[in-house]
């Protein structure tokens, strides 16, 4: 399944190849640019559908997803599960529950994200759904880029492609990205 969707990537122009720098900091080869691939609501609905299949299983009440890259992963994951779907943005430097969004006691949620790296903004959105009362009982996104290093989260992990795209610090560039000007084409 994994070859077919990085052949719509491609084909979408989602997955760039160059110097990038990621939101942790770090700078990579390659960089997933998940609204090219999701602008095409028909493409959006079928990635997203598959994710969903994947998580048909876990009992939820709901989906969360961390703004602004998990909204429409969130949003189409929460139609095929017939389920709301509410999101988390940033203010003031990190995540918050805004909008009267609300998250009852031990309401069940799965995390729907794009694209998972080091897994900060998952994590984030798990400790909201918590510091509301709620719990997370799954998360689900299309591109786990991590290369295994992301955290154990406590719950079914799911994604439809599992990558391990080469991460460096900004001090040990290699020679052919060193040689490259590097660009910031994520969230802010």
């Amino acid at each position: 399944m994994s070859d077919d969707l990085l052949a719509l990537f491609r084909q979408t122009g989602a997955l760039l190849d160059g110097h990038f720098v990621l939101r942790s900091g770090l700078h990579s080869r390659q960089f997933f640019q998940c609204a090219l691939l999701l602008q095409h609501t028909e493409i959006a609905a079928d990635v997203c559908g598959r994710l969903a299949e994947k998580l048909r299983g876990v009992e939820c009440d709901g989906v969360i997803s961390p703004a602004l890259g998990g909204i429409i992963v969130g949003q189409e994951v929460g139609r095929a599960l017939g389920k709301r779907h509410i999101f988390v943005e940033k203010e003031a430097g990190g995540l918050v529950l805004r909008r009267g969004f609300e998250i009852r006691p031990n309401e069940r949620f799965i995390v729907a994200e794009d694209v998972v790296t080091r897994g900060g903004r998952v994590q984030e959105t798990i400790d909201i759904v918590r510091a509301n009362g709620g719990r997370v009982v799954g998360i689900g996104v299309i591109v786990d880029r991590s290369g295994g290093q992301r955290p154990d989260y406590g719950c079914p992990f799911v994604a439809l492609i599992e990558m391990n795209v080469e991460t460096f610090d900004a001090d040990t560039l290699p020679p052919d990205l060193a040689g490259l000007p590097a660009v910031k084409p994520g969230s802010k």
